[in-house]
């Protein structure tokens, strides 16, 4: 008997990222071969006509799984009775635009559509942030969300963890598919941490697998840190391809059971978490699914004290951005 559709809404349906990723969701890359899809796709009034053209393609592939592409810019229309919800549309920094003026442009649409998700979709309904700033973007979202549980939100550090998963496989000379246990700690930023010291190459400490200690901080770390921006001056534009690849790891890895002994990295809700970082943010923690849309935060994972001093940072930067939108809620009205 077939499975019962899921709804899955996603903005910034005409940008690059989802010329990449609405394809991958609709053959079923995401939820799986036998799920059945509705797509709602969302973008800016002024877009909604291209969209129409990514309509148009969606229905020419002939999905067997895709069952509805319902287009608009309507929060409230597409939201409702979403079972995911990827928040891919972002207005990305300008020229001579500080981190602050990004994060109080993008906040006003994500306290919207916080609100539009809190009132329409399912209960349940499972939210990845992808738009950046992505961490602090998913925890304006979160708190404009009271009836979903907080635990639904996260902010993508997957395409974090591949990136680092990448430069290990490379390093070690063996395939990508031998590292495991990567954690991405922290903001989506440059202050993000990529564990080394818990990694594991070929089941082996990614440490001993390497031994070349001043390569991990001299090389490994800044190229995870600053690989977004190595691929803009590259290319001319931020990465799509790999940043769509990466929203259908996060959503997947969230929906298959994970490996025994093994984690994935996600931006999820610090109340309560085992590592003592301040309640009320969405900070990039190792993560274990049984696979049925939950997860767990990973227990006693180990900090040496470069990893210590590293969050810290990066918890001290989330902090700031938070104090930073603290009163976007009451603008926005």
């Amino acid at each position: 008997m077939q499975k019962p559709t899921k709804r899955v809404a996603v903005t910034g349906g005409a940008g690059q990222i989802c010329y990449s990723l609405l394809f991958r969701i609709a053959n079923g890359d995401m939820l799986g071969k036998d799920q059945p899809i509705a797509l709602s796709i969302l973008e800016i009034p002024e877009a909604v006509g291209a969209l129409e053209g990514v309509r148009m393609e969606l229905n020419d592939c002939a999905f067997p799984l895709l069952k509805e592409v319902n287009i608009g810019s309507d929060n409230r229309e597409l939201f409702h009775g979403a079972h995911y919800a990827l928040l891919v549309g972002a207005k990305p920094r300008g020229p001579g635009m500080e981190r602050g003026d990004l994060l109080m442009d993008n906040g006003v649409n994500f306290v919207e559509q916080g609100r539009a998700l809190n009132d329409v979709a399912d209960k349940d309904v499972k939210v990845l942030v992808v738009g950046n700033p992505c961490n602090t973007n998913a925890l304006i979202c979160m708190n404009n969300a009271p009836r979903i549980p907080r635990k639904n939100f996260h902010a993508m550090t997957r395409l974090d963890q591949n990136r680092a998963s990448y430069q290990l496989a490379r390093k070690a000379g063996v395939d990508v598919t031998e590292v495991s246990n990567v954690t991405i700690w922290g903001n989506h930023s440059s202050t993000q941490v990529p564990d080394f010291v818990n990694a594991k190459v070929a089941g082996q400490n990614a440490r001993e697998a390497i031994n070349d200690d001043p390569w991990f901080i001299e090389k490994f770390i800044p190229t995870v840190q600053k690989r977004g921006a190595q691929v803009i001056n590259a290319r001319g534009k931020s990465s799509a391809a790999s940043a769509a690849n990466a929203a259908i790891d996060a959503i997947k890895a969230l929906v298959t059971p994970t490996p025994e002994g093994q984690w994935f990295s996600s931006g999820v809700c610090t109340d309560g978490n085992p590592y003592g970082i301040e309640e009320n943010l969405i900070f990039s923690f190792p993560c274990r699914s049984n696979g049925d849309g939950d997860y767990e935060i990973v227990h006693g994972v180990k900090w040496d004290d470069y990893l210590r001093n590293g969050i810290k940072a990066s918890e001290k930067e989330l902090l700031e951005e938070r104090r930073t939108v603290d009163q976007l809620a009451t603008k926005v009205g």
